[in-house]
């Protein structure tokens, strides 16, 4: 059972919402859930639902409310008579509120041992569980009872956090942010000293000190009063030139802190709870290793996700953020020897000159590991093909967390740990189209716009290279592009553009299928796109049941294949999208070259670089 006070009150059972209505039964409840199982008086209930003039049937009332309560929450639920009151037991629920002041205990005791990350990752989840204003659905009188200590507790968590920023050199990272909540709070003397310390250390002096001014008139004009100790010690430390970050504070201002991220992808698109799945994942404090997985077709986006992810967390990890490629340019897994050595390098190992191949793989292994050992690193693995090539990368420290890409699911990593990424909406389609090719074109021919967005089937490489090729050929109408998608035949070759090409993309997926299973894609491509059994399966590979179950379960493993449900009998249907679909109609399994390596002439140096932007 979840309770939720901080925004709407409500009540989830098993994940699904219970109806609960009118604001006096979510008074009722918010009222028992903030007591902490202590007894709420009848006299303070009627008080938060009627104010000081409570009706003569107010017992009756609460009564009823009650009922109703206990019948709504069920038996996971015990709403108990206890003279003066009642209260609620529900043993094993979750309370955001309860869960809030938690994490905001264990954030401040890691503020007060300066150890920043921790306490930024603590805060930062611990704020996380506000939806907006607390207590929203409630009567005014308990508003006006609990709101205010509830919003004082959010806004001392959210300075708190604020100040594991600044320690950790995050001070361009939160300008803004403090310049609003400046602007809102303008007698709060800490948030204007942390403006004033992030304009300084952003190299902005005359601002920090227009900042100490403005909030001067401000306490004298509101409040008539001076500045105090913080407002007044962060401006001579302006004037005196002492607000710089010093030791491991600056850990993100270090040369010998290795970010080997790549550019994120401008264009990127929607996966907004995807992408907040990760990012609250990596902010998490823990001891345990942190492992993630993207996994999903070739092109869906893999490799934007991550890295947009690992770019939004990197304050998290202030010892770095290591990327690593883990196949070759064709599809071809890279030597793990040839990997270690890289990101040794970046770590700073020094007498790792010359060919990687010359070093001893177990040592390597150990120095990674030694390098590691108590870091707070994120390490990014792109395009895993398993579980063996990722374990000699696994870092030694438990405060390090691992992102992984990958078309295959991971036995290393938990299933609640897993993001499969699934084709873009309509919508997300659409405006991933329109980012490249521009609104307005789109939107003067919007019957072509939605043919587009078909064609690619909500695949962001395929999006991608329409709407480059649209970017590029600007006096070209969006019909004329759609038309040369219509024809099945000829719709993967359009879908090439310089580096990015979908043919391409898929081709490691088929080299790594197992032996038989090119012509069993083949044989399937002529079911369509609508889900089918391993039953149905059979019959056009003429193969048993069991089998056909065994050749459709390699193509989920290589990423050729989704599962997409259950059949009424409790059995897996499988789905194909439709691209692979027809690049599995065009794939001549006696033609050796159609599992052959990448022609140069097809794709560049850069291929690599350009495609995982999109997947």
């Amino acid at each position: 059972m979840d309770f939720r006070i901080l925004g709407p009150v409500e009540a989830r059972r098993d994940g699904d919402w219970i109806a609960l209505s009118g604001s006096k039964v979510h008074t009722v409840l918010a009222a028992m859930l903030l007591a902490h199982g202590r007894v709420v008086s009848d006299s303070r209930l009627g008080a938060l639902l009627w104010g000081w003039d409570p009706p003569v049937t107010a017992s009756a009332q609460i009564y009823t409310y009650m009922s109703r309560l206990r019948k709504l929450l069920g038996d996971e639920v015990e709403i108990v008579r206890r003279q003066p009151g009642y209260v609620l037991r529900a043993p094993g629920a979750r309370i955001d509120v309860v869960e809030f002041e938690r994490l905001d205990r264990l954030g401040r005791e890691a503020l007060r041992e300066r150890r920043h990350a921790d306490a930024q990752a603590l805060l930062t989840e611990a704020l996380g569980w506000w939806r907006g204003p607390a207590l929203s659905n409630v009567t005014e009188f308990l508003l006006e009872a609990e709101l205010p200590q509830l919003e004082e507790a959010r806004m001392l968590a959210l300075e708190n956090r604020i100040e594991a920023d600044l320690a950790l050199g995050m001070h361009e990272q939160v300008t803004a942010e403090l310049t609003g909540l400046v602007a809102e709070h303008p007698v709060r003397e800490r948030l204007r000293a942390q403006l004033m310390t992030a304009l300084y250390r952003c190299g902005r002096q005359a601002d920090a000190l227009q900042t100490y001014y403005e909030g001067r008139k401000v306490l004298v004009d509101q409040l008539g009063v001076d500045p105090g100790e913080v407002l007044g010690a962060t401006y001579q430390a302006v004037l005196g030139g002492e607000l710089g970050l010093r030791g491991a504070g600056a850990a993100r201002g270090r040369s010998d802190v290795p970010t080997m991220l790549p550019a994120a992808d401008c264009g990127f698109v929607g996966r907004a709870a995807e992408l907040s799945l990760l990012t609250s994942r990596l902010a998490a404090g823990t001891n345990r290793p942190r492992r993630l997985l993207v996994t999903g077709m070739a092109g869906v986006g893999k490799t934007a996700l991550a890295v947009r992810a690992a770019e939004e967390s990197s304050g998290h990890f202030p010892d770095g953020q290591l990327f690593a490629e883990l196949c070759d340019q064709d599809g071809t897994p890279k030597d793990a020897g040839e990997v270690l050595v890289r990101l040794l390098r970046a770590l700073g190992e020094p007498g790792l000159e010359g060919n990687s191949r010359a070093f001893d793989r177990d040592e390597l292994v150990r120095l990674y590991r030694a390098r590691t050992s108590g870091k707070r690193l994120l390490v990014v693995l792109d395009d895993a093909v398993g579980d063996l090539q990722v374990a000699p990368l696994l870092p030694a420290s438990p405060q390090a967390a691992v992102l992984i890409t990958s078309r295959a699911r991971l036995a290393r990593v938990a299933g609640a740990d897993t993001v499969a990424l699934a084709p873009l909406d309509d919508g997300e389609s659409l405006a991933m189209l329109a980012a490249a090719a521009g609104e307005e074109r789109l939107r003067d021919d919007p019957d072509s716009a939605d043919d587009l967005v078909a064609y690619c089937g909500g695949l962001p490489l395929a999006l991608a290279v329409v709407g480059a090729r649209l970017a590029a050929r600007p006096s070209w109408p969006a019909r004329r592009f759609a038309d040369r998608l219509a024809d099945p035949a000829e719709r993967l070759a359009e879908l090439s553009f310089g580096d990015l090409d979908v043919r391409a993309a898929l081709l490691p997926s088929v080299r790594r299928m197992a032996a038989g299973a090119p012509q069993a894609l083949r044989a399937l491509s002529g079911a369509g796109t609508e889900p089918f059994s391993a039953r149905d399966a059979s019959a056009r590979l003429a193969v048993s049941e069991d089998e056909a179950e065994r050749v459709l379960e390699s193509l989920v493993d290589t990423a050729l294949l989704d599962l997409s449900g259950l059949d009424p009998q409790g059995l897996p249907l499988y789905r194909c999208h439709e691209l692979v679909l027809l690049y599995a109609a065009s794939l001549d399994p006696a033609d050796p070259a159609a599992f052959g390596p990448v022609s140069p002439a097809r794709r560049s140096p850069a291929a690599h670089d350009s495609a995982t932007a999109v997947g």
